[in-house]
């Protein structure tokens, strides 16, 4: 991948349509001043003072931010919320750009809203540190009304959509948005129009999902084989190379710090490594990233290994964002394309002095 190619990919990614489905939450941030501390007269236990609250679009929302951080010029939502504070945050906050499309966005007052609660102390001088997380969460399987409604939905909007993206992000099956029923409707859609770009990630895993374009990292995918997680990188070649041709669909896996591969449903098997790290990261939003990555580079026509060399600059890009859910954009992807690029130029031109040296 060179800066030329890639601006060739990210102009494009304004005409596209994308179609995002799955379990939105909300990711509120309560920002805490240490020096704020104080200890409870009632209970003498610590008291953590807030002084400031920032919300934002997490789970499959995190997906989206990065959608519209790349400019994807239409960006269509489906799932659900619930009918309290926490819902009103989430859709406020998916509403807040043009390019976001919520009518198929259910609002319910039989779920509640999805929420991952995120204590964040704040030093000056050192990296944020998260507290112990507070969630709320559904716990009972998700009504046959709301299934319906996002069956509805996901028919209705399919036709217009360029390509598909699906996250299953709850611990429980059937409780979130992809359930038994919704996945048998993208099973469909994947049958009727076999050259649209539908990519799923799940949380639990995709044992049992219909073949369409899988997302895994390496420890899925060992589940998946029921082999022990670490796995070296040739046997995860060779896992994700059977899987392709199984499902006759590309197959994405994440490496964490060896770096990511693609294998095709001929066999082929491309990996690219990670790049180096640049400072202290943070790993949170990392692969929602490579999922919206991966998603729009192959929906404007990019090779499997220019769509990984893209999710993986992204990726880095969102690991060095400290504090937050972080978002690549594509300037921000070029300009670490062109550092990397030079690094590489420096690398070799090093290499070929050394042969010099070595030859004289």
């Amino acid at each position: 991948m060179n800066p030329h190619r890639f601006q060739q990919l990210a102009q494009q990614y304004p005409a596209l349509r994308v179609g995002l489905l799955g379990d939105f939450c909300l990711d509120r941030y309560l920002e805490i001043d240490p020096a704020r501390a104080e200890t409870s007269i009632e209970t003498g236990l610590p008291v953590h003072n807030i002084v400031n609250v920032r919300a934002q679009p997490g789970g499959a929302g995190t997906i989206l931010n990065n959608l519209v951080a790349l400019g994807v010029g239409s960006i269509y939502p489906i799932g659900f919320c619930g009918e309290d504070g926490e819902g009103y945050e989430l859709r406020r906050a998916l509403a807040a750009h043009p390019a976001i499309h919520l009518d198929g966005f259910l609002q319910t007052k039989e779920r509640r809203t999805f929420t991952y609660c995120k204590p964040l102390v704040l030093a000056p001088g050192k990296a944020p540190q998260e507290l112990n997380r507070l969630d709320l969460k559904n716990w009972t399987p998700t009504p046959v009304a709301v299934e319906a409604a996002l069956v509805a939905s996901l028919l209705r909007l399919a036709p217009q959509l360029d390509v598909l993206i699906v996250l299953d992000q709850v611990d429980i099956a059937e409780t979130g948005v992809v359930t038994r029923q919704v996945l048998q409707t993208i099973q469909q859609l994947a049958r009727q129009q076999k050259d649209r770009v539908i990519i799923a990630d799940s949380r639990r895993g995709l044992r049992g999902w219909p073949p369409v374009i899988f997302k895994m990292n390496a420890a899925e995918l060992a589940a998946l084989n029921q082999v022990p997680a670490q796995s070296a990188v040739e046997e995860v070649k060779r896992m994700a190379g059977s899987l392709a041709q199984q499902q006759g669909r590309l197959v994405f896996v994440t490496l964490a710090d060896r770096g990511m591969m693609v294998s095709t449903p001929q066999g082929e098997v491309e990996h690219v490594p990670a790049l180096p790290l640049r400072g202290p990261i943070d790993i949170v939003g990392a692969g929602d990233a490579v999922t919206a990555s991966l998603a729009v580079s192959l929906a404007v026509g990019a090779t499997p290994r220019e769509a990984i060399e893209v999710a993986s600059l992204a990726a880095s890009v969102v690991i060095h964002q400290l504090g937050t859910t972080g978002a690549a954009s594509p300037p921000a992807i070029a300009a670490l394309l062109e550092s990397t690029c030079e690094w590489c130029t420096h690398q070799e031109l090093n290499l070929i002095f050394d042969l010099l040296r070595h030859c004289s």
